[in-house]
């Protein structure tokens, strides 16, 4: 079980606005401080922490953020449309494209997502597997 997700970036209030653009309609709530930007699922009383968290923070060792490669977060969505308005605000807040919403070949009939880099580069998708919409065959 992953608890949590921590990216770089070297401009934390850029970061903010690209992840403000989707977090919340996720459902995630906001903490922010001097070590960077944390995003948690709300947790109900008496209940734990609801993992994973995800972390935007400046580098540990002072070096310039980067990308990993091959490293990609994953972010679920209720609904295929809630992807494609998501995907839209992200990249209209500072996201850059990597795959517009859609279906894709490799992948089972009902995952519908979309791809972005945030403004430090670090892959992320935004899925939907709602098995009550229409699929890749339908």
């Amino acid at each position: 079980m992953i608890s949590y997700v921590t990216v770089g970036a070297d401009d934390i209030p850029r970061a903010k606005r690209f992840y403000a653009a989707f977090m919340p309609a996720l459902g995630y709530g906001l903490r922010e401080g001097p070590e960077g930007l944390s995003y948690a699922l709300p947790v109900q009383p008496g209940q734990s922490a609801v993992s994973p968290e995800f972390y935007i923070k400046p580098t540990f060792d002072g070096q310039p953020a980067s990308a990993g490669n091959g490293a990609m977060t994953a972010f679920r969505a209720r609904s295929q449309q809630q992807v494609r308005d998501l995907h839209a605000a992200a990249l209209a807040a500072g996201g850059q494209d990597e795959g517009q919403p859609g279906f894709r070949d490799a992948y089972g009939p009902h995952f519908y997502v979309g791809y972005l880099r945030d403004p430090q580069g670090n892959k992320i998708a935004l899925f939907s597997s709602n098995l009550d919409e229409p699929g890749r065959d339908s």
